[in-house]
C-alpha cells in the first residue's frame, strides 16, 4: 500500500508579517517540507485555515531562558518556536526528547557557564548543590552537567573541548562580581582567564557569550573578543565610549530588559492583568509574573532603556539623549497641563 502525500495547508485571509514588513499577500501555503508559496490562491485539496482578523508571522525566538520541557511547551503556545538557554542542561547530548517532540519549542543551550568556584550563579544555590544525578550515574536526564569552574587560563582552556563534546551550542562566560545581585565580592573571572577561554572557544568554532551586568564587566567581555552579550549593563547610564566599544566590536546584545527590571523591583503586573496572558498561565506563573528579584532597587530602568536606544541608533550621543530627556519632560508637563 502506497502512502499518499499529505496535502498542503493554506492559511488564508491573514495579515502576513515576514519579520520586517507587512506584506500585501494574505495567503501562505506550506507542507511538511516548508513554505511553498506566499500569496496566490489555495490549491485544490489543500487544508484551509481561515485566519481572518489574525496575523501570521515567523516563529519568535526567546534569546535568554533557563528552561525545562514544561516551559518549552508553554513557550510554543505563545508563539515562541526556539529558546536559547543561557545556562542549563539542554545541551545536544541531552535533548533528543525535546527535538523529537513537536508540542514543545526547540532549544539550544550553553550548558553551564565558565565561572570560578563560588562565582555567579553559585550564590543562588544551596551549598553543595549540583544539578542532575550524581556524576557518572545514569538517569532520565542523562549524566550530570559539566560544571566548568575555572580560576586560571589553563583551566578555562581545558574545559572548552569538554563543553564542546558534551554538546554546548555556544560557550558562556560569567563576568560578574555579584554587586548587582546583592552579593558583592563574589569570585570573578580575571582578564587572563576570560581572554584565554574566549580564544580557545573560537579555535573550536564556537560562538561565545558573556553574562555581564556592569559597564566594567561589559568592557572586559568586549575586550576579550566576546561574540555577544547575554545581558545589558544596569549599573548606570551608558557613555559614548561604551556604546562605541560595543558597536565597533561587532558583538550582538541581548538586552534582557525584563531581568534588569526585575532586579530593580519592577514586576510584570500589567501583563498579569491582561486576560490574554492570564488565560494561558497557571497560578505559579502568575505569581512569578507579579513578583521581582528586587536585588538592585537603586538601578534606573530609564538608563537601561536609553542604553538600548543608543545601541539601536549608535550615532546618537549623550547630548542627544539629554536633549531627548528634556523633550520628554516638556511633553509630560504639557500633557499634565
Amino acid at each position: 500500500m502506497t502512502n499518499r502525500p499529505t496535502p498542503p495547508t493554506a492559511v488564508v485571509n491573514a495579515r502576513v508579517f515576514d519579520g520586517e514588513q507587512t506584506l500585501e499577500a494574505t495567503t501562505v501555503i506550506f507542507d511538511a517540507t516548508g513554505i511553498l508559496t506566499v500569496g496566490g490562491e489555495a490549491p485544490s485539496g489543500a487544508r484551509r485555515l481561515d485566519a481572518a482578523g489574525a496575523t501570521l508571522l515567523p516563529g519568535l525566538i526567546d534569546a535568554h531562558v533557563h528552561t525545562n520541557a514544561e516551559s518549552l511547551a508553554l513557550a510554543l503556545r505563545f508563539g515562541v518556536t526556539t529558546e536559547l538557554e543561557m545556562q542549563g542542561t539542554n545541551t545536544a547530548d541531552n535533548r533528543a526528547h525535546i527535538t523529537d517532540d513537536d508540542t514543545v519549542a526547540d532549544v539550544r543551550s550553553s550548558g553551564f557557564g565558565i565561572t570560578p568556584p563560588g562565582g555567579h550563579p553559585s550564590e543562588l544555590f544551596p551549598e553543595g548543590f549540583r544539578p542532575g544525578p550524581p556524576p557518572g550515574a545514569p538517569g532520565p536526564s542523562g549524566p550530570a552537567p559539566l560544571m566548568p569552574f575555572s580560576t586560571t587560563p589553563e583551566q578555562a582552556v581545558a574545559f572548552i573541548p569538554q563543553l564542546v563534546e558534551r554538546g554546548s551550542d555556544y560557550i558562556k562566560f560569567m563576568v560578574d562580581d555579584g554587586s548587582v545581585e546583592g552579593h558583592p565580592g563574589l569570585p570573578m573571572l580575571d582578564r587572563a582567564t576570560l581572554n584565554a577561554g574566549v580564544a580557545e572557544a573560537k579555535r573550536h568554532g564556537k560562538l561565545t557569550v558573556a553574562h555581564a551586568l556592569t559597564i566594567e564587566a561589559t568592557e572586559m567581555a568586549i575586550e576579550a573578543g566576546i561574540d555577544g552579550l547575554a545581558h545589558l549593563f544596569m549599573d548606570g547610564p551608558h557613555t559614548d565610549e561604551i556604546i562605541t566599544l560595543i558597536r565597533d566590536s561587532g558583538a550582538f546584545v541581548v538586552p534582557c530588559v525584563v531581568l534588569n527590571a526585575s532586579m530593580m523591583g519592577i514586576t510584570g503586573d500589567d501583563l498579569a492583568d491582561d486576560p490574554r496572558v492570564a488565560a494561558r498561565l497557571d497560578e505559579s506563573w502568575m505569581k512569578t509574573l507579579r513578583s521581582s528579584f528586587n536585588h538592585y532597587p537603586r538601578g534606573r530602568i530609564t538608563d537601561v532603556l536609553e542604553s538600548v536606544r543608543a545601541l539601536h541608533h549608535p550615532t546618537i550621543t549623550i547630548s542627544d539623549t539629554l536633549n531627548t530627556r528634556a523633550v520628554w519632560r516638556r511633553g509630560a508637563q504639557l500633557t499634565a497641563a
